[in-house]
Parts: C-alpha cells; structure tokens; sequence
C-alpha cells in the first residue's frame, strides 16, 4: 500500500508541475504519516543522513569553481583555443563548440554550468558567422552532455558517494566515453554542415593554435591537476574541488586580472543558490528512498533480476528505464533515489561498478537534453532567447547520436575500465 501511494502521489504531482523537491517530500510525508507506524522525525533524520557526506562538499566547491572562472573571462579563451584548433573544417563554430565543452568539463563537472557559461560567447559567435541560432543552442545543449561524463564530475561524485565507488576511478573511467560523445557529435555537425553549406573559419595556422593555448594553457592544466592529484593521492575529491576553487581565484584574480574582489558576493551567492537546490533535491530524494527500501522495493527488483539472469539484458532494460526517468526528473534525484537498488543488483551479476557508474551518468545526462522536459533544453533556450519548441526540434538529429555513444558504453565496458585499470 505505502510503495503505491508514495509512487502515485510523487508521479501525480509532478505532472502537475510541481518542483521536484517538493513532489518527492510531500509524497514522502503523505505516505509516512498514513500508511507506516513510524514517528514522522524519521523523515528529517533520513534528509539529514542524506547529505551528512564530507563528499557532498565536493559540489559548491565545483560549482563555485565554474563561477569563478567563468568572470575570470576564462570561457572566452577556452573557446578561443578551440576555435583556433579547428581552422577551416566544415561548421568549424561547431566543432569548436565540442571541444571547448571538454575543456570547460575539466573544470565545471556540470552539464547546466557548460551551457550558461560557455553557451553565451558559442551561440554569440556562431550566430555572427551565419549559423542559424537554433543549430547553434542544439549544438551548445547536446555538447553540454560532456560536462558530467569528462573528469571531474559532479553526478560522479554523487554516484561515488552512494554506491562506494572510487570517485578517482570514475573521473577516469569517464575520460574514453566522453572523448567518444565528441568525436560522435562532430561528425554529426560536419555531416549536417556539408549537406546545408554551413560557413568554414580562418585558416588554421599554427601561430593563432599556439597563441590561443597560451592564452588558455592554465585552465587546460586544470583536469589535470586534479584528476593526476586523485589517482596520485594527493588529496580527496572533495580537497580537489577546494583545490580547484583556490587555483581559480589566483588565475582570475592575478594572472588574468579579470575577476574583480565586488564580483565575489555575487559568486558566493550563485554557489548558495544552486548548491541548496542541489542538496535539498539529494536530502529528500535520500527519505524518498528510505520510503522505497523499507517498503521491499529492493527485493522486488532483486527477484526480477534473478529471472533476468543475463548482465546485457539487464544493462538494457536498466537503461531504458533510466531514459525514461532521465526525460521527466533531474538527474541527482535519479541518482539518489535509484543507485541504492540498483547497484547490488548490478554486482549480483558481476557488472563493473566503474562502468556501470559511467554508463548510468552518461544515460542521465542524455535526459538533460532529451525533450519535453530535459534541464538543458531549459538553460539553453533561455541563454540563446529562443522558444523551447525551436530548441526542442533543432536537437532531435543530435538524440540518436548521443544514444549510438551510450550503445557503445553499454556493449563494451573496456571503454569505462580499460583507463582507471591502467592508471589505478
């Protein structure tokens, strides 16, 4: 009775729009108070155990991380850089677009922070040069999808957290895939490109390559240093999103002497904002699952898995479920609500918890900009000052592509593995 309500009431009010922290705790609450003999306080007790994490901190220290750097004008030499790597390629804009999305994912580990820090100067540029904006924001969206899958990575932290899997191993195991997404949208983007005669950039020479990565040569050397500071031992995940805050600060702040001490507040109070949007989403996600587990939901999905019995059908059915969830929730509520069910489950038929990790992270963030209600379908029309219905249509060639890179994730786990085994 309590697993049925809880889902019914958490289902019901969001399509009626509600918020989805909202939705998740009034489900949560109604059904507790109900239909289980237990003192209401549990409830608070599980948000707080949910967020009670010294990996958690990990997060506004990211997103702060991208807040700095993006007023340090960093952005900008970023996608200068790439554009100069590019030279006279076929919808070069767009490629370089691609690239500067890994750049900037070595950075941010945030889909959203990619595309409202990098989308501005990319769909700026590009509409200049004679692309049509809504190419320009699909673009911009599904490149975006990098953000979380290249080290570092917030969802991985989150997934890390949960499922206590290495975030060092994660970071690495998502180098190969999201190198992979790249390389799939950029011969999407030169396809399109030749068949609609799209404008080709300045000739590539090695002068501009060479003064742009000098430009941007400290910002590239950020997912080094931390990825090569975690899989060294240097420090934890959550001291290198510190890290990357501090080195952030000294290039903003000395040597590009761009990012002013007045800007500060303003950054401090973005990293509250989203920060808190963020832990309240994981905080009632984690009662919700509570909920979920004492109802036998585990159990449930236990003895359906027996019956599968096969890992390949069991990837493939977990991964249709997550597309659907991934098109009508926000990623870390996925996250937190499903990894506790399904990662046993997963190491009962001797999956790899890295690649499953990956995998899971890279099906989510497909949902970012999978319609009707992907996050980043959302941040990008808004930033390009488009309809949702223009963005929605300009990015239906670019789902395909993203699913043929999951394919491939799902059908050969070396992709995931084959790195942090080296390295690790």
């Amino acid at each position: 009775m309590t697993l049925i309500l809880v889902i019914v009431l958490f289902a019901g009010l969001s399509f009626v729009g509600m918020p989805l922290a909202f939705s998740l705790g009034i489900a949560t609450t109604i059904s507790v108070f109900f239909t289980m003999d237990v003192p209401l306080h549990i409830i608070v007790e599980r948000m707080l155990l949910g967020v009670d994490s010294f990996l958690f901190l990990a997060v506004p220290l990211f997103i702060m991380a991208a807040g700095i750097m993006n007023r340090a004008g960093i952005t900008t030499r970023i996608f200068s850089f790439a554009r100069a790597l590019v030279g006279q390629v076929p919808g070069a804009l767009g490629h370089s677009n691609v690239l500067a999305s890994i750049i900037f994912a070595g950075i941010s580990g945030s889909a959203v922070a990619d595309s409202a820090s990098l989308g501005k100067v990319e769909i700026k540029a590009m509409e200049e040069q004679g692309y049509p904006k809504p190419f320009s924001a699909a673009v911009t969206c599904a490149s975006s999808t990098i953000g979380p899958i290249f080290p570092p990575s917030i969802p991985m932290v989150i997934f890390g957290g949960i499922a206590g899997v290495s975030v060092g191993e994660l970071f690495l195991g998502g180098v190969i895939p999201g190198l992979l997404i790249a390389v799939c949208l950029m011969v999407l983007i030169y396809v399109i490109s030749v068949r609609e005669n799209y404008p080709r950039d300045e000739k590539f020479s090695f002068g501009r390559a060479g003064r742009t990565f000098m430009s941007a040569f400290f910002p590239l050397m950020t997912p080094v240093l931390i990825v090569g500071g975690i899989v060294t031992g240097v420090f934890t995940p959550t001291e290198a999103a510190a890290f990357t805050v501090v080195y952030a600060f000294i290039l903003g702040f000395f040597i590009y002497r761009e990012l002013k001490l007045s800007m500060l507040p303003e950054i401090f109070m973005e990293t509250i904002i989203t920060s808190a949007v963020v832990m309240l989403i994981i905080s009632v996600a984690s009662a919700f699952s509570w909920v979920l587990t004492m109802e036998q939901l585990g159990n449930l999905l236990a003895q359906w898995a027996s019956a599968v019995d096969n890992p390949l059908l069991f990837l493939v059915i977990i991964n249709i479920f997550l597309l659907l969830l991934g098109m009508v929730m926000e990623t870390t509520a996925v996250l937190i609500i499903m990894t506790p069910f399904f990662v046993p489950l997963a190491q009962t038929l001797g999956i790899d918890m890295v690649h499953f990790g990956v995998m899971m992270v890279l099906n989510l963030m497909i949902g970012l900009s999978t319609p009707p209600f992907g996050l980043g379908l959302f941040t990008t029309s808004k930033i390009a000052d488009l309809s949702l219905e223009a963005v929605i249509k300009s990015i239906l060639p670019f789902i395909p592509i993203l699913l043929v890179a999951l394919i491939l994730v799902i059908l050969f786990p070396t992709l995931t593995t084959w790195l942090p085994s080296l390295l690790m």
